[in-house]
């Protein structure tokens, strides 16, 4: 009886296997082109290394793909590094040292192509730049933008026309701290977004300590040279201001040298809650109490370790629903000889390593891994996987080189929510190129159906990866209108109903990965059935709406208050096996 069963359902995931194999095998010349240069897309980071080996000069820089003028095309954020080292005077201009904004012209010219608008746009932030974060957090319907640095952070106000406004001292959320990845999310439900900041540890330039590899050459310190220091939550105000709520939430009672963070429902029990990724120490999972408090259970929920109990240098963090089951599943990348961590929910926010039985901790673990992301490569339904690469401590075999820490990238498919399959020498020339990669923001940028992804590098130039798959499959990209949740939509989950088959969930989000910020439009690859019943949201306070006219392979937008009220016992029964949470 049990191999009756095995071998039915071998032959019902079949075709689902060869679909996926065979999509790809159509573009293995060049799955990804970098088209960073012949689209005007000209940034090098500047990490200013001198010889001192400050242990920022390795971690940055990271990046978003947001629509900042609100004409329906991603644009390009990228951060950048500076001098640090008192004895050295800057060998460029302030200009050269700053953030840069780059405007998309897919729009007014029908081709992708970029101008640089950092100083019109006044977004020319001079700090050691980390990370950023994208969210409407004054609700007036244009995306704002916080961002981190080795010092002071700053959130620049969106004003409608194409400019910026730093309002960071009249909003209240500096930090004077080394901030990494930040993250806005509405953890109350309140309909305004609030902010939470990772910190990572108390390194100063004047602190900086010498240390060295295993042969005795000097090299970065790893971060337990330093103390941590402790994350901080803001609450929005609703009046342009917002407050320290660290403390009164239990934010403070837990804390490590965080990297990564990525917001998400993870118990299903419609708050979201606050995954940080700690480079060498306890990962963390706030799970929201719903009363304005966390309660952090990371190590009781099976998310602090890997299955051998031993802490890994958590660096970036994605939590996405990869296996179709309707729960936020999580991966953590790690350092070399570690392996990344695929956390898998149970369905009620219990985690399991799962990585080895996925196919994922041999493949990872001579690489280490920043930023990361699922995302459907091939439109086929199921979560595809990149991993954004490259050391902190001198590699052996690139010992003697000038910059002896790059690494190549990696690519995975996700075969039918069963393993993962490396295909990143099946890839072709960008998926080849060995840099130092740290941070990857995820987004359909030429907005032709399929999902594009930047990588940043440290020291290096930004790569703009655009897919070049060109798969039959469908597909469908949703871009949320909040009225009585926040104006992004930020938090929302998204389900695609479909004849037969179970819910297909989605989130809207920008966080995740490691220092950037991603396309906020909610994707869908649909395989090769275009046809759909219902696109069904719920919202962040809980509401729940469908709508019944969408239709696959365009962009939608879909406003809060104009789709048909739903229950969860109305989809349960249309759907036969797959209910709401």
């Amino acid at each position: 009886m049990k191999a009756q069963l095995f071998i039915l359902a071998f032959l019902l995931l079949l075709p689902v296997f060869l679909n996926s194999q065979t999509t790809v095998s159509k573009g293995k010349a060049e799955l990804f082109k970098d088209v960073s240069a012949e689209t005007g897309l000209n940034f090098r980071h500047y990490n200013g290394s001198t010889g001192q080996y400050y242990l920022c000069e390795i971690m940055g820089a990271g990046a978003a793909l947001f629509d900042y003028d609100g004409d329906g095309d991603l644009d390009v954020f990228l951060l950048q590094g500076g001098v640090l080292d008192p004895k050295a005077g800057p060998s460029r201009s302030p200009r050269q040292f700053s953030a840069r904004l780059f405007r998309n012209e897919l729009k007014p010219k029908g081709r992708l192509e970029f101008t640089d608008v950092t100083a019109q746009a006044g977004v020319g932030y001079q700090g050691y730049g980390m990370g950023v974060a994208v969210g409407d957090y004054d609700n007036d319907g244009d995306l704002d933008l916080y961002v981190t640095g080795f010092g002071s952070n700053v959130l620049y106000r969106n004003n409608g026309d194409g400019t910026f406004t730093d309002v960071t001292r009249q909003a209240g959320v500096d930090d004077a701290r080394w901030s990494t990845s930040a993250a806005f999310l509405d953890y109350d439900r309140d309909g305004k977004l609030d902010l939470f900041v990772t910190n990572y540890i108390a390194f100063t330039v004047a602190n900086n300590k010498v240390c060295h590899d295993p042969v005795g050459e000097r090299d970065y310190c790893r971060p337990s040279a330093y103390a941590p220091v402790p994350a901080r939550l803001f609450h929005n105000e609703g009046n342009g201001k917002f407050i320290d709520v660290t403390e009164a939430a239990g934010i403070s009672k837990a804390y490590g040298p965080g990297l990564g963070v990525v917001c998400a429902d993870f118990n299903g029990d419609g708050w979201v809650d606050i995954y940080v990724a700690n480079d060498g120490a306890a990962n963390l999972l706030w799970i929201n109490k719903g009363n304005g408090t966390f309660e952090e259970s990371g190590l009781l929920s099976g998310a602090a370790y890997a299955d051998d109990g031993v802490a890994r240098a958590g660096m970036g963090v994605a939590a996405e629903d990869f296996d179709n089951d309707g729960d936020e599943d999580l991966l953590v990348s790690n350092l070399r000889r570690e392996g990344a961590t695929l956390f898998r929910n149970g369905g009620n926010g219990l985690f399991s390593d799962a990585s080895a039985q996925f196919g994922l901790a041999r493949a990872t673990f001579l690489y280490t891994g920043f930023g990361l992301g699922w995302f459907d490569l091939d439109n086929d339904g199921y979560l595809d996987l990149f991993v954004a690469n490259g050391a902190v401590n001198i590699l052996e075999e690139l010992r003697g080189t000038p910059f002896p820490y790059h690494q190549k990238n990696q690519l995975f498919l996700n075969m039918a929510g069963q393993r993962f399959r490396e295909i990143t020498d099946e890839a072709g020339p960008a998926l080849k190129l060995s840099e130092v990669s740290r941070g990857a923001a995820f987004g359909d940028i030429d907005n032709d159906g399929d999902i594009d992804v930047l990588v940043t590098n440290n020291n290096g130039p930004a790569r703009l990866l655009l897919n070049q798959l060109k798969s039959s499959n469908h597909w469908l990209s949703v871009r949320l209108e909040g009225v009585k949740d926040n104006r992004s939509g930020i938090g929302a989950r998204v389900g695609v109903l479909r004849q037969g088959q179970k819910i297909l969930w989605r989130r809207a989000h920008s966080d995740g990965s490691y220092l950037c910020a991603s396309d906020l439009r909610v994707h869908f690859g649909l395989g090769r059935d275009p046809s759909l019943e219902a696109v069904i949201v719920q919202w962040p306070n809980g509401t729940r709406e469908a709508w019944n006219d969408i239709h696959a392979d365009r962009f939608v937008t879909l406003r809060q208050g104009s789709g048909s009220s739903t229950t969860t016992g109305q989809v349960a029964a249309r759907q036969h096996s797959h209910q709401l949470p």
